[in-house]
C-alpha cells in the first residue's frame, strides 16, 4: 500500500491539518480586511471633519477681514470728515472779518 493514498490516515490527518490551516488563514485575511476597512471609513471621515473646519475658518476669517475693512473705511471717512469740516472753519475763518 503506498504512503500517500486517501485511504492513508496519516495522509488524510495531513490534508485535515492543511484544511484547518488554510481556513484559519482565510479567517484572519478577512478579518485584516476589515480592520483595513474601518481604518480607511476613520481617516476618511476624518478628513472630510479636517475640510469642513478648514472651510468654516476660511469663511470667519473672510467675514472678519471684510468687518476690519468696513471699519476702516468708516474710520477713514469720520475722520476725513473731521479733517474737511476743520478746513472749512479755517477758510471760512479767513475770508470772513
Amino acid at each position: 500500500m503506498p504512503a500517500h493514498t486517501p485511504s492513508d490516515p496519516q495522509s488524510a490527518l495531513i490534508a485535515e491539518q492543511l484544511r484547518h490551516s488554510i481556513d484559519l488563514l482565510r479567517a484572519e485575511i478577512d478579518q485584516l480586511k476589515s480592520a483595513q476597512e474601518h481604518a480607511a471609513q476613520l481617516a476618511e471621515n476624518r478628513l472630510v471633519a479636517l475640510e469642513t473646519t478648514g472651510r468654516d475658518h476660511e469663511s470667519r476669517i473672510r467675514l472678519l477681514t471684510e468687518g476690519v475693512t468696513q471699519f476702516k473705511v468708516w474710520s477713514g471717512l469720520a475722520s476725513g470728515g473731521s479733517s474737511l469740516v476743520s478746513l472749512v472753519a479755517l477758510i471760512r475763518a479767513w475770508l470772513v472779518p
